[in-house]
């Protein structure tokens, strides 16, 4: 749909600027042309670079002589150069922008191949939930919902019987043991937007770059509440910066 769009105003955009040269300035070149046959000078042809549309002669086109622009860009009903960022809604006023480019004229007549404001994405390459597991998902490891580890069956627990409900629960006054950890054994931050593998002997208070969240998606959008950054696509989400620093942590929920 969009390739559609571009095609139809980079013709539009072409007709526009064909009948500016016929209505416009077609009948000077045309007696110019015959004076110069008659006086037996050489003829003056007109440029066809974008922006340019002077009159010239071979022996008279020095290099910078010509002022023009390379590519138009179609977006949204915006005209804009990709050369100098310069926009308009009106055609009149787009071409009307001096060029911003310089060279020689040429009666060669450029080909206005239309720049997309939205080039083609790269196509995400898709993982087998067999070939890559949880732990090794960059997703999984920053806390995001993955559709390929993201839906597996949960065991059921068993329904507790009529005597279970029925015997008073002790509540137990020991605390859980700690889990011992190797220092020196390889672990995964879990921290959202860290994700990255380290040692517990070279934790220390600032050795994590995160987002302490949460991630916010509205509207399109996608950002951290954090810092209060919002951008439209998931791959520049993921691209943001980190905000606090602190531990890494490998159980974050």
């Amino acid at each position: 749909m969009r390739q559609g769009l571009d095609s139809r105003a980079t013709e539009i955009f072409r007709l526009f600027q064909s009948e500016q040269r016929e209505t416009g300035e077609g009948a000077p070149a045309m007696s110019t042309a015959t004076e110069a046959a008659n006086s037996g000078t050489a003829a003056r042809v007109r440029c066809q670079r974008i922006g340019c549309d002077a009159m010239f002669t071979d022996d008279d086109n020095p290099e910078g002589s010509c002022q023009y622009h390379p590519s138009p860009l179609f977006h949204d009903g915006m005209k804009e150069w990709s050369c100098c960022k310069q926009r308009s809604h009106d055609f009149s006023l787009f071409l009307a922008i001096p060029g911003c480019t310089t060279g020689k004229h040429t009666t060669e007549k450029p080909v206005t191949k239309a720049v997309s404001a939205n080039p083609p994405k790269a196509t995400p390459i898709q993982y087998s939930k067999q070939g890559v597991g949880a732990d090794g998902c960059a997703r999984c490891r920053q806390g995001f919902f993955c559709s390929d580890h993201g839906s597996q069956p949960k065991v059921q627990k068993p329904a507790a019987t009529d005597d279970t409900k029925k015997e008073p629960v002790e509540k137990s006054s020991v605390p859980p043991p700690k889990k011992r950890i190797d220092i020196n054994e390889p672990r995964t931050c879990k921290n959202k937007g860290c994700g990255k593998s380290y040692k517990e002997k070279d934790n220390h208070d600032s050795a994590c770059n995160y987002h302490p969240g949460p991630a916010v998606f509205h509207d399109r959008m996608r950002g951290w509440k954090c810092c209060d950054i919002h951008v439209k696509e998931f791959d520049e989400f993921m691209e943001i910066p980190p905000c606090t620093k602190g531990w890494h942590n490998a159980d974050a929920v």
